[in-house]
């Protein structure tokens, strides 16, 4: 595998393969999946449920372990087990984003406990990086105060921004990160990933099963159906050209976004040639 680093590319996958479960319950949930990503680029994964967009998420951020296939980040192999791993981990220089702020934030806690909590784990504590990374998230520093259960849904998602960025991570990982949020509330997180990717440098991946929340900030979309990536490309190809069936399903379903709505007929169709 060439240089990530060397070819300006952040996080290199390769051939990701990955399956879950016990004994004859594992299932193969990735199959010789690629992925790329660069500094400043922010990248969209969408699929519906089942298609291994979070399970691709988690096993780039190391919750899951890939059974086969090479994952490089800024250069290197990224560490997979033992303490190599977490030593990594410890440098906050990946972090994820999980999709629900009240499951993700710890319910007895203050605010900024939580937005801090990432420092701890390299025996780091620096209040300015706290204020700092909540001023970049759009948060108000004197929620930093409060408990998870005081704050409205966009607040929290924004506290799990912070958290996410306290730790100045290269990369950032975010699952389904607006689908609960208002219309209004949605645009203002969507810029500020934008803002991070262009202002900071920062990659991010953002996993949505909506093609519509992502179409204004992404570069590029990646598609996947069934563990496999079965369509790639910059943000409008994708979104005006669609080249795979499925991804023209998809389209379909947000029609203020593809341009065109599509009939029972063609559906049909489609189906048909996805299942081919």
């Amino acid at each position: 595998m060439a240089n990530t680093a060397e070819n300006g590319t952040l996080l290199e996958a390769r051939d990701i393969t990955v399956s879950l479960g016990r004994s004859w319950r594992r299932k193969k949930v990735l199959n010789g999946v690629d992925f790329h990503i660069a500094a400043g680029e922010v990248v969209g994964i969408i699929g519906e449920s089942g298609s291994g967009k979070t399970t691709l998420a988690k096993t780039l951020v190391g919750i899951h372990q890939h059974q086969a296939g090479h994952i490089q980040f800024d250069g290197k192999a990224l560490p997979s087990t033992g303490k190599e791993k977490q030593v990594f981990r410890r440098t906050g220089s990946i972090q994820y984003i999980f999709q629900d702020p009240l499951l993700s934030l710890n319910p007895d806690r203050s605010i900024g406990w939580s937005v801090a909590e990432p420092l701890s784990a390299s025996n780091r504590s620096d209040n300015q990086q706290v204020l700092r990374a909540t001023t970049q998230a759009q948060l108000d520093h004197r929620l930093l105060e409060r408990l998870p259960r005081d704050l409205s849904g966009g607040q929290r998602q924004r506290a799990l921004i912070a958290r996410a960025l306290v730790t100045r991570p290269k990369l950032i990982l975010a699952d389904e990160p607006v689908s609960a949020l208002d219309a209004t509330v949605r645009g203002r997180i969507l810029d500020v990933f934008r803002a991070l990717a262009k202002e900071q440098r920062v990659g991010v991946v953002f996993i949505s099963h909506d093609i519509g929340s992502i179409a204004g900030v992404t570069d590029r979309i990646v598609v996947m159906y069934q563990g496999k990536v079965i369509e790639t490309g910059y943000t409008n190809e994708v979104i005006y050209q669609p080249r795979h069936p499925y991804s023209r399903l998809l389209l379909a379903s947000t029609p203020s976004i593809g341009g065109r709505t599509v009939s029972s007929a063609e559906r049909r169709s489609l189906r048909a040639l996805i299942e081919q």
